[in-house]
């Protein structure tokens, strides 16, 4: 578990650096914001998971000046919210398809790793709104995804950065036939990407940093 301390890592927004080669997403179905293995993430889904993060934003800061602050720093909240709605769902296919699982206590043991390095419950919390969009109620569910990716690479042989992880990626999206709503960009199986997002997807979040003020 001490290893994984040191290597836990942070899903956001994709990477962008292998070329494009698969765009899907011209016609999702009505009412969808984007399909994955013919299940349907529903607008109204979307717009409840953004919901989330304003609400916590919002009280975690003083006053509006400082709320809106918050929000003029995640402009592309929606859009990257629904990226981590959909790649969880691609890893998630990625590591069942590899045999992985992740353990309740696994997760347990996670987050007080990063609790003790972050100074506690709540500064954690903060930390992972503010860097990275996640409100508290769904700090446990991005940490299974760290899992899923981490045992995935490690399945693998492998880790997060390397050829093998991402082609893991590439066939679980193809197989789920990613299916984005125009409005929200198309998705490329290649990356497990929206094709428009720009900024790295991993980050190693285990070296203490100053937090942000809001």
């Amino acid at each position: 578990m001490h290893r994984r301390r040191r290597t836990a890592l942070l899903l956001t927004a994709a990477i962008a650096a292998a070329p494009l080669l698969t765009a899907c997403g011209n016609d999702a179905r009505p009412g969808a914001a984007a399909v994955v293995g013919g299940q349907r993430i529903t607008v109204s889904q979307l717009e409840e998971r953004v919901g989330e993060v304003r609400a916590a934003q919002r009280a975690a800061v003083r006053n509006d000046a400082e709320y809106q602050q918050a929000i003029a720093r995640t402009g592309t909240l929606t859009r990257d919210t629904l990226h981590t709605m959909v790649l969880d769902r691609v890893l998630h296919r990625a590591a069942e398809d590899a045999g992985v699982t992740v353990s309740r206590k696994e997760i347990q043991q996670m987050r007080s790793g990063l609790e003790e390095q972050a100074g506690g419950a709540e500064a954690l919390e903060t930390t992972w709104l503010q860097r990275y969009g996640i409100p508290p109620q769904r700090l446990e569910e991005n940490l299974r995804l760290q899992l899923e990716a981490q045992k995935l690479a490690e399945k693998l042989g492998t880790d997060t950065t390397r050829p093998e992880f991402w082609k893991a990626l590439s066939e679980a999206s193809e197989k789920l036939n990613v299916d984005l709503n125009p409005r929200y960009g198309t998705w490329d199986a290649k990356k497990s990407s929206r094709a428009d997002a720009k900024t790295p997807w991993l980050r190693d979040v285990t070296t203490p940093q100053p937090q942000q003020n809001m």
